[in-house]
């Protein structure tokens, strides 16, 4: 499963509105680090990112650490609204 999936697959589980959710990848300026967006339904934004960002700060450890195992590259994940 690459990055984006996993990405794409964690998200969901947290959302109510699962057709809302948009994850994609875009390129960056530097070579090894891969700006992957997430877009969800505004309703859904609070269980996304958590309280404190916890949610959002253990999904980005998530696929930090699966990029390790193949890639290495440095993960930047962005969180916005419809």
């Amino acid at each position: 499963m690459d990055l984006v999936q996993l990405t794409e697959e964690i998200v969901k589980s947290l959302v109510v509105d699962r057709d809302a959710v948009s994850v994609k990848e875009f390129p960056t300026e530097e070579e090894d680090v891969m700006l992957i967006q997430v877009i969800v339904a505004e309703d859904d934004m609070g269980r996304v990112i958590g309280k404190g960002g916890r949610c959002a700060n253990a999904i980005r450890t998530l696929v930090q650490a699966s990029s390790a195992l193949k890639d290495n590259k440095y993960i930047k994940i962005d969180i916005d609204k419809f």
